[in-house]
Parts: structure tokens; sequence; C-alpha cells
């Protein structure tokens, strides 16, 4: 593996990491209010009045379970990031998988609906599409060498 691929794939594993650590915050910041607050965070694009309700304990517990799948993808993408910071291929392709299709639902019902902020939610996006490019990067110039 050449100094570009190492470099390469050192700047995706810091990058999720960052993008992990956000969301596994995201997630114990969501199961620790209630669901309007949750969904003021969440939908940071729109004002907390406008989803503050008193809502059954049905909606609260769905919350909570977005909740915790945030915060299970943020530590998953962590450790991937550390893992692929030891050049691990499997740890490429494991948080591609779980981060990149996390924030591919993010961005097309949050970002595209109109209801999320730059800072995090694009932002977060950015960083996932860059580590994915990255490693995708890294990964098919190591399989090319090997060949």
């Amino acid at each position: 593996m050449n100094n570009k691929q190492i470099n390469a794939l050192r700047l995706a594993a810091v990058l999720w990491v960052i993008w992990g650590v956000v969301h596994a915050f995201f997630g114990i910041a969501i199961m620790a209010t209630g669901a309007s607050e949750g969904f003021a965070a969440i939908a940071a694009g729109v004002s907390a009045e406008a989803v503050g309700a008193d809502y059954h304990p049905a909606v609260s517990a769905i919350l909570n379970q977005h909740g915790w799948n945030l915060l299970w993808f943020g530590i998953v993408t962590t450790v991937g990031g550390v893992m692929i910071w030891r050049r691990s291929m499997a740890a490429i392709w494991i948080s591609a998988m779980v981060g990149g299709l996390a924030d591919l639902g993010y961005l097309v019902f949050i970002d595209f609906g109109g209801y999320g902020t730059f800072v995090p939610g694009t932002l977060m996006t950015i960083i996932a599409g860059s580590a994915i490019l990255l490693g995708g990067w890294a990964w098919s110039a190591q399989r090319k060498q090997s060949a």
C-alpha cells in the first residue's frame, strides 16, 4: 500500500470517527429527552414550537428506537474508523454500509424534505460521503496492486 492510499485510509478513518461520535451523541441525547425535544433535535430546520406537542407514549418509544439506532450506528462506525486506520479492508465496507445507508435515509427524508440544517445534518452527510469515496478509492487501488 502506498502513501497516498495510507493517507486516504487515515482521512477516511478520521471522518468515520467524527461521524460516529456525533451520531452516538445524538442517539443518547434523543433517548434522554422527551418526544418534542427529540423531534426538534432531528428536524433542526423546523422551529421547536412546530414539533412540540403532548405525544402518545408510543411516539416516544419509536423516537427512542431511532435514538438507539443512531447510537449503534455511531459506535459501529467509530470502531470501523479505528479499524480502517489499522488498514482493515473489511471495515471500509462495514462502515460504508452502516454509516452510508443511515445517512442516505437522513438525506432523502430530512434534508430533501427541507427539515434539516447544514450543521450538523448536511455536513454529516458530506463527511460520510467523503469517507466512502476515500475508503472506496483506497480499497480499489489496493485490489489493483494485489492483482
